[in-house]
């Protein structure tokens, strides 16, 4: 072994440093014999018979070192400690053999303590100088050792790296020393902490390896028998038509099978335990009528036909659907009705307690008569022949109201349900607010020849419209106008809006609502908002292209067309703010009578009262803010709760009125907190129904 030229220095120092570097390798030693590291026989032997060869290069080295290294002859010092090292082979036996501290100390690094420690050369470097076969004082052998060892030295670049390890490493070891227990028991708990929240899931992603996006109810069988039932009776029409008896009768055998099989089921786990061996068969029959039956041309054909009955099918359903619903909506429920006909027994008979409700009202009306023209309070106009709506729209207007005494309603009814709403405002008052009840068939100004729409209503024509069978708007005929056949489109009471100057000559603002709204905010605001000139204000519905004027009006008419844009905005008839002093000024009522005038044959637009008002109040509406008036629970159950939660007036426009089963469950509780249930007229009507 080459040991690396000392420069002349024969101190003690010399001497000092090659003892510390026998007694490394002894303590080595001992360290390597107290864990009994497992040593395979061959690989020991063939290390110690490196290490044996090598001695007479040990000791020429060392000749050759005492002529260059002067201090370097204390190293035989170390050649007298011999060392026994045990090791067990693969089978488990004990083994032993001697060692010298030179052998040993032969593969250990020998460093120069006068070079710095980033200058020794590596273990790697001896070892394989160690390991080249010389020739025993062959001077020649040992100048080509020096010259294999000078070849096989290492890249500087990977020295540097092992450097930049050791110190990083030392580095880490002493910051880990100095940190203190409490800020080891904190980084701790910071590790815990994270790996428990730590939320592996991805949101918002699809992956169908996930757990969760394995469905077990699917509906795949279900729809692969449907398809055969389908291609069976296909391939059954053909047989019965080529005289083949035996393959229509197991085709119509198999077809009944598969309807038993799958019965009412819509996903796979609702189906018989038999669906799929029936499955199975209809594809074995399925397979033998293809093989004789099929022709491309005469399939595509027994389709096509089936095709179009089905959609016969379902413009028949749809139509059904639609007269039924419509049915349903128009149809007053029992409670409702029981409701009614106490009222009316109760005010005509008057007697007991009722008596006394009848003397406290007629008290109450002289007080508040002049309230009903008093134009510093808020009024309120609502049209309605349904008792319990008009009680939850003044109830819950004035429970959120933040002065109820302020508040004046104005009821009008039919002479058929006015002793019932009349008799429910005297025995269920919202004070300290003030209701007033008036029969329409009080206004005499209100006749036929003033009116055009009511001799309208009453012509000979619209009801041939509404009830003939063979009238375009009959169920056999078609679906487009079934919706207007609701007895509300031959209600003058629907119509009043557009008379509001006449009804309250003395006021100069209005809110009118209608009697399927909820108020769930004090609505005074309304009244100090800036109309900007116009006359009604309300709330837009156009979203995109829904809900513009060519939705309602028929454009193709040059009256239509000439007058109006087909892309202005619509809006919501409610909850509508109208100025009448505006209203008398432009004249509004008779914009209204010369377009009604002329829609006298229903070419302008259908019945209702939401076209005529878009075009009455055309370019006379002033947009108010949408969380005023939210619309659609009466017919659409996708409606953003956070919206009717923040909105002032929810309107259940559409056929799903509250009071009726058909209403949409989530949306009910809005309405029904503002029903007194507290009632004896609704408890005695609604016992009977819970």
């Amino acid at each position: 072994m080459a040991f690396p030229s000392l420069p002349p220095n024969p101190s003690s120092a010399a001497a000092a440093w090659r003892r510390r570097s026998g007694l490394l390798a002894l303590l080595l030693l001992l360290l390597f014999l107290s864990f009994q590291v497992v040593v395979h026989v061959p690989s020991v032997r063939s290390a110690v018979s490196r290490r044996l060869f090598s001695d007479h290069r040990h000791r020429a080295a060392r000749e050759a070192g005492h002529r260059s290294c002067p201090g370097c002859g204390d190293l035989q010092d170390v050649e007298d400690f011999n060392k026994t090292v045990a090791y067990t082979d693969q089978d488990g036996r004990i083994k032993l053999f001697k060692v010298t501290a030179r052998e040993f100390a032969s593969s250990s690094i020998w460093e120069n303590p006068l070079l710095p420690r980033d200058s020794q050369p590596p273990a790697e470097i001896q070892e394989t100088a160690e390991e080249q076969p010389l020739d025993t004082g062959s001077e020649a052998n040992n100048l080509s050792s020096a010259a294999v060892l000078a070849a096989q030295r290492p890249d500087p670049i990977k020295l540097k790296r092992e450097v930049f390890r050791r110190r990083r490493k030392e580095q880490r070891i002493q910051e880990l020393l100095q940190m203190d227990k409490e800020a080891e028991l904190q980084m701790r708990n910071a590790a815990t902490n994270s790996s428990r929240n730590f939320d592996n899931k991805v949101k918002v992603s699809y992956n169908i390896w996930r757990q969760e996006f394995h469905h077990t109810n699917t509906d795949s069988t279900v729809k692969l028998m449907n398809d055969q039932i389908i291609m069976a009776k296909v391939y059954a029409t053909i047989a019965r038509s080529q005289n083949e008896t035996d393959l229509y009768a197991s085709l119509m055998k198999c077809i009944k099978e598969s309807k038993a099989a799958i019965g009412d089921a819509n996903m796979d786990s609702e189906l018989d335990s038999s669906a799929l061996e029936r499955a199975k068969a209809m594809g074995h029959v399925l397979s033998s009528a293809r093989d004789v039956l099929y022709n491309s041309d005469e399939v595509s054909r027994r389709l096509r036909v089936m095709l179009q009955s089905a959609e016969l099918n379902i413009d028949t359903a749809k139509k059904q659907n639609t007269f039924l619903v419509q049915h349903a909506a128009k149809t007053v429920p029992m409670p409702l009705h029981c409701l009614h006909m106490q009222l009316i027994t109760d005010y005509h008979l008057r007697d007991g307690v009722i008596k006394e409700y009848f003397q406290a009202a007629a008290l109450k009306d002289e007080e508040d008569k002049a309230k009903l023209e008093d134009r510093s309070l808020y009024h309120y106009a609502i049209f309605s022949d349904n008792v319990l709506a008009a009680s939850v729209v003044v109830r819950s207007t004035v429970t959120n109201a933040k002065e109820p005494n302020k508040h004046v309603f104005h009821i009008v009814t039919d002479k058929l349900n006015f002793a019932a709403m009349k008799m429910w405002f005297i025995s269920h008052s919202p004070r300290p607010a003030t209701v007033h009840v008036e029969n329409i068939d009080n206004f005499k100004w209100l006749n036929s020849s003033y009116c055009l729409v009511m001799r309208q209503l009453d012509s000979a024509r619209l009801k041939e419209f509404y009830f003939k069978a063979h009238d375009p708007s009959s169920l056999s005929d078609g679906t487009e106008n079934l919706k207007y056949r609701n007895p509300k489109y031959l209600s003058m009471l629907n119509h009043l809006r557009f008379y509001m100057p006449e009804i309250h000559p003395k006021l100069d603002k209005i809110l009118f609502l209608d009697d399927d709204v909820v108020v769930q905010k004090d609505l005074t605001p309304l009244w100090d908002v800036d109309l900007k000139g116009m006359v009604n204000g309300a709330v837009e519905t156009c979203k995109e292209s829904f809900h513009r004027f060519d939705t309602y009006l028929n454009f193709s008419h040059p009256k239509i067309s000439e007058n109006f844009d087909p892309r202005a905005c619509g809006w919501a008839f409610g909850m509508n703010m109208f100025d009448l002093k505006e209203w008398r000024k432009r004249n509004i009522t008779g914009i209204y009578h010369y377009w009604q005038n002329l829609n006298e044959d229903r070419k302008l637009w259908k019945l209702g009262t939401l076209p005529p008002g878009l075009i009455t109040f055309y370019n006379l509406t002033h947009p108010l803010d949408h969380t005023w008036h939210v619309l659609g629970l009466g017919y659409d159950p996708a409606v953003d709760i956070a919206e009717i939660e923040n909105a002032a007036v929810v309107h259940y426009n559409g056929n799903y009125k509250p009071w009726l089963d058909l209403a949409v469950s989530k949306y009910k509780a809005y309405w029904s907190k503002y029903v007194d249930v507290d009632s004896s007229h609704i408890q005695r009507c609604y016992a009977s129904k819970q």
